[in-house]
């Protein structure tokens, strides 16, 4: 009976963390599973940014009432690619998106902090540029 409880848990708990929440009067999406809220308007079809520049600008960014937004991690991107979607593998519950590269926080201390990872939303795979690239930012905060 234990397991059967743990594995209906655990489906439970997967389901959730799929369930990704749209809310059009504020241009985000919630994603209450992991406890975490995007930046879904018109400014991610229009913002191109240095990495650095990039992290300047999620970190100055005030949207929805919000002032604690940042640079996604990568790992934070994966939970939004969608491969069914091959017009540009993301959930389709997000509205704006552009098939190019949305720079995410980390950046490389082997390469002496020169590259930082990237989303690459035409295949919906992580890579790493040049932080003096121009890709487009997606900001993200965490639900407290």
């Amino acid at each position: 009976m234990l397991k059967f409880l743990f594995i209906f848990v655990l489906f439970i708990s997967f389901s959730f963390s799929l369930e990704l929440k749209r809310d059009s009067s504020l241009n985000i999406v919630i994603d209450p599973g992991n406890r975490l809220m995007w930046v879904d308007n018109i400014s991610v079809l229009k913002v191109k940014k240095t990495h650095q520049d990039a992290e300047d600008y999620c970190e100055d960014l005030v949207f929805a009432n919000y002032d604690d937004w940042r640079l996604p991690t990568i790992k934070e991107y994966q939970l939004i690619v969608d491969k069914n979607n091959q017009r540009n593998y993301i959930n389709r519950v997000f509205r704006y998106n552009v098939k190019d590269g949305y720079w995410a926080s980390r950046a490389h201390w082997r390469t002496f902090w020169f590259y930082a990872d990237y989303m690459y939303f035409i295949s919906g795979t992580p890579y790493y540029d040049s932080r003096h690239k121009i890709k487009y930012v997606r900001c993200i905060r965490d639900i407290k």
